[in-house]
């Protein structure tokens, strides 16, 4: 398998976990965050590669630092 491509499955391992631990589905958390629920899903999946201001999104829709929505096992 890639590096890159098991770097984006790592943070979307982790982006589905922190999802799941505050209960929300993935149409809610993209509906919060102002983005599209099959983006979070491709987010997941490993499948896009986030950007800047998306990860800031994200982490606000979170309630959490930036750097802690990148703190993840690689």
């Amino acid at each position: 398998m890639n590096s890159d491509f098991e770097f984006l499955l790592s943070f979307g391992k982790s982006l589905r976990d922190r999802r799941i631990k505050k209960n929300l589905s993935q149409e809610k958390l993209a509906a919060e965050a102002g983005l599209h629920r099959t983006y979070i899903g491709a987010l997941e999946r490993g499948e896009k590669n986030v950007s800047l201001l998306n990860l800031k999104r994200l982490a606000d829709t979170f309630g959490i630092e930036l750097h802690e929505l990148l703190n993840f096992n690689a």
